[in-house]
């Protein structure tokens, strides 16, 4: 029994390394020019080995495209949790820290997710992957909603402020690697935050002021 645990054991942790390789060679060298090959180099083992974990390089790209959704999943679940005992920002503040707090992994696993896609690559794999997605909408939509009958939140379509956070964040990730406003922002740190806390006020209603 103990052999056959240390035995998964080994299996599971060469499987975690073979992962985190290719999230590195993908971030130093792009999606276009990594190679099985060069993972297994990366990792020291053959790359027939590489083969007893995943059937092909699009099923790597794909288990990191799950891990990075259920990573996500998990804190917005947290910030959900936390909006039902009156926390109503941790929400959006969950999702954009996940978010913008990688912003090169972030733009990685779109481009990534895009390219799959187009080729039309692990359609199965893709789907599920959506259908995690739409829950977390439907999780934030429930928010959403609660807080808009409050008379909190802006009366819209509850889908509008899931959707204003995706394109918040698509400009806030694009903006970071942008070379011209490179020169232009002396302290991008800031400015992502920035970024962040004008998306948790996404909406909000001020109570009218009267003289």
């Amino acid at each position: 029994m103990e052999k056959a645990r240390l035995k998964v054991e080994k299996f599971r942790q060469r499987e975690s390394a073979i992962l985190d390789a290719a999230l590195a060679l993908l971030i130093e060298q792009g999606e276009e020019s990594v190679t099985v090959e060069q993972i297994a180099s990366r990792v020291d083992i053959g790359k027939g080995t590489i083969y007893k974990h995943f059937t092909s390089k699009t099923e790597i790209y794909m288990r990191l495209l799950f891990d990075y959704e259920r990573a996500l999943a998990k804190k917005l679940e947290q910030g959900v949790a936390l909006a039902a005992e009156g926390n109503y920002a941790a929400p959006a503040r969950a999702y954009f820290e996940s978010r913008i707090a990688n912003p090169e992994k972030d733009r990685l696993f779109q481009r990534l997710e895009e390219k799959i896609i187009s080729l039309n690559q692990a359609p199965e794999m893709i789907e599920e992957l959506h259908q995690m997605r739409n829950a977390i909408e439907a999780s934030l939509n429930a928010v959403f909603e609660k807080r808009i009958e409050e008379g909190k939140l802006k009366n819209v379509p509850p889908y509008y402020y899931y959707a204003a956070y995706w394109a918040l964040t698509q400009g806030a990730v694009e903006l970071f690697h942008s070379k011209s406003f490179a020169s232009l922002v002396g302290d991008m740190d800031g400015l992502l935050d920035f970024i962040m806390d004008i998306g948790v006020h996404i909406g909000n209603q001020e109570p009218e002021k009267h003289e």
